[in-house]
Order: C-alpha cells, then sequence, then structure tokens
C-alpha cells in the first residue's frame, strides 16, 4: 500500500465556495482533473477551428502532400 500526499491550495472562500457546488460529489483531485481535461480539450477545438479558417484549401492540400511524401521518404538509419 503506498501513501498518497496531499498538498493545500488556497484560493478565496467564494471561489471555493462556487468550486465545492459545482464538484458536487466528487473528490477535489478528481474534480480538479476533469477541469483541467476539459479546458484542454476545448483549447484544442478552439485552436483548430481558428486553423481551419486561416488555412485554405490549397494549404491544406499542400500540408496533406507535404506529410505524406514526408512519411514516404523518412527512414531510419
Amino acid at each position: 500500500m503506498t501513501l498518497t500526499k496531499y498538498a493545500t491550495i488556497s484560493v478565496p472562500i467564494d471561489i471555493k465556495n462556487r468550486l465545492e457546488k459545482a464538484k458536487g460529489k466528487k473528490e477535489w483531485g478528481e474534480f480538479i482533473i476533469s477541469l483541467y481535461t476539459e479546458t484542454q480539450k476545448l483549447r484544442s477545438e478552439k485552436a483548430f477551428t481558428e486553423l481551419t479558417e486561416i488555412l485554405t484549401q490549397e494549404d491544406l492540400k499542400a500540408i496533406t502532400e507535404s506529410s505524406k511524401e514526408f512519411k514516404e521518404n523518412f527512414a531510419f538509419r
């Protein structure tokens, strides 16, 4: 059996109250990881959306061809 180490994070009481309400019956660690995971997912989706708005069909085709060519020519020495 391994013992888990814990840390305390100081936050303003009003923030803690809001977070406690949002976390419901989840453990704090589980809740914070779920917040982090969701944030990373949303950031990734936003970046993808922004990228698709910037790139043209020609850009996407060139990237695809370049990637395909790289994979075909890549070899370990």
